[in-house]
């Protein structure tokens, strides 16, 4: 939890979000060192909750309530709720929210955590979404012992503060780093940021057309890309 939190820490402090957080994208080795791979639908933004960004992202089971309801304004602690399902299935050995579709989803996370009220549901901006949830009836937040009946108290208690239904009351990735559950672990001296924020001029014109780039740009541009990394100044691309 410590690594995927400090890789975390990383990527947001780029502005970037990873929208893809899930067991399968944490690449472990043989000494144990972790590393956050698969960004294929990481995005990078200015300005967080500002930027229109598609709700279609994160595997069902570790979609986050704001994408659930439609909303095309998030920020980084779509990664926290998708990291704290992750971490409650590392202690119960299997996923903890296990819907069919998109509405079950919500269903069986409000059995969990509870029916939100309707300052809750202030964020979401479809008032569909909001009566889809209504609809569901009241459900009384449930304790989290009754799942991890082993666990401590201060795992219990950011896993609670992760799995919140509201994304502006839920855990930034400083303040997990911060939490007590990893007091033995933290050390903001060798826990990096990164010195540059994501930059994607390159796609701005497109998008502001409102059309896709052609193919032999993307390839041109993948190309440098590479050359950034593995200079190869005289190679072309055919």
């Amino acid at each position: 939890m410590y690594q995927i939190l400090r890789g975390l820490k990383y990527i947001h402090s780029a502005n970037v979000l990873h929208r893809d957080m899930k067991p399968s994208n944490l690449l472990v080795n043989a000494n144990c060192d972790l590393a956050i791979c698969d960004f294929g639908l990481a995005r990078g933004v200015e300005v967080e909750y500002l930027d229109d960004l598609t709700e279609y992202v994160v595997t069902r089971w570790y979609r986050a309530p704001e994408l659930l309801a439609e909303c095309q304004n998030y920020g980084k602690t779509v990664d926290m709720w998708a990291l704290g399902c992750i971490f409650a299935e590392m202690l119960c050995r299997k996923p903890f929210f296990q819907g069919r579709d998109a509405r079950n989803q919500l269903l069986v996370i409000c059995k969990v955590i509870g029916t939100p009220t309707e300052g809750e549901m202030s964020f979401i901006t479809h008032e569909s979404a909001k009566q889809a949830i209504r609809d569901m009836g009241h459900w009384p937040k449930q304790s989290l012992r009754k799942f991890f009946p082993d666990c401590s108290r201060s795992a219990l208690d950011l896993i609670s503060r992760m799995l919140v239904f509201n994304p502006d009351d839920r855990i930034t990735v400083d303040e997990a780093l911060n939490h007590p559950y990893l007091a033995q672990l933290h050390n903001q001296c060798d826990e990096p940021e990164s010195q540059s924020r994501f930059n994607y001029d390159f796609e701005r014109p497109y998008l502001e057309a409102g059309v896709d780039m052609a193919k032999e740009e993307l390839q041109r541009l993948l190309f440098a890309e590479m050359c950034e990394f593995r200079p190869c100044s005289k190679a072309t691309l055919v």
